[in-house]
């Protein structure tokens, strides 16, 4: 082989290799930006379902408040009425 097709296939390769790197980086990256953004998506699913629970929390915490109260209601009115009696 005589230096220009050496010159020529070394520079061939040079950019291929360097084809090579700009796909594989590409890839890489088209994955990572997948990877971010399924992690996104698990990220408000989960802030939804915390939503709902808490949402859910303090609808079971308030009917308790009620149903405490109207108990406290009812002891005090037993209080009287034992008192009363006595």
């Amino acid at each position: 082989m005589d230096w220009p097709t050496v010159i020529l296939i070394l520079g061939v390769l040079a950019i291929a290799t360097f084809v090579a790197v700009i796909v594989v980086a590409t890839r890489n990256e088209s994955r990572r930006l997948d990877i971010d953004t399924e992690r996104s998506e698990e990220i408000r699913r989960l802030v939804t379902r915390y939503e709902e629970l808490a949402t859910g929390t303090r609808d079971a915490q308030q009917r308790a408040a009620a149903d405490l109260a109207e108990l406290h209601t009812r002891v005090v009115g037993v209080e009287k009425l034992l008192r009363s009696v006595e």
